[in-house]
């Protein structure tokens, strides 16, 4: 017997395939369950009967592998784990409060489609972050020249380059609002 493998995992685990993202499976799980899991769902590597310090020492391995570590938790047991991944993720309506309390973000409901969401809307977001961040450089950077310059007012720059630029910034960053979960 053993616990019924979810649909989401499959379809998470294969998106984060598809955009080269190595899978590990952290688990307290005996090396048996953790093997036939990891294998039935094409996980990339798993670690098996693990204590909450050892998932620890785990994700800090992983880290100084790969870089960034993002952890998809739901007990107390994960908690540490958790904390210690760049990004922890708890699942929320089966997650222990310790975990939804540690964890970055909270999923609030048990599906791990949700996933790839997330990691849409991340790199949506830094995308946006850094089209606002490059076009308040150049805006502000070309309103001071012309100040300087004498080739437009002070009241003109700051009305444009301050406030006009704020609001296409914040309009610019709405389209975040665009993406849905599948």
């Amino acid at each position: 017997m053993r616990d019924k493998i979810r649909d989401s995992a499959f379809k998470a685990v294969e998106f984060l395939r598809g955009r080269e993202i190595k899978t590990v499976m952290i688990t307290g799980d005996n090396e048996k369950t953790a093997r036939a899991i990891a294998t039935g769902i094409g996980i990339d590597e798993y670690f098996a009967e693990l204590l909450p310090d050892e998932k620890v020492k785990i994700v800090e391995r992983l880290a100084e592998s790969y870089g960034t570590v993002a952890m998809v938790g739901d007990g107390v047991n994960d908690a540490p784990a958790l904390a210690k991944a760049d990004v922890g993720i708890a699942m929320g309506a089966i997650g222990s409060d310790v975990s939804l309390e540690t964890a970055d973000i909270a999923l609030m409901q048990d599906d791990l489609s949700k996933i790839s969401y997330l990691v849409r809307l991340s790199n949506k977001t830094i995308e946006i972050m850094r089209e606002n961040i490059l076009t308040s450089i150049l805006i502000k950077g070309t309103f001071a020249i012309l100040t300087f310059l004498g080739l437009i007012t002070l009241w003109l720059a700051v009305a444009v380059s301050d406030m006009g630029l704020s609001l296409a910034v914040i309009s610019n960053a709405m389209r975040l609002s665009r993406i849905k979960a599948e």
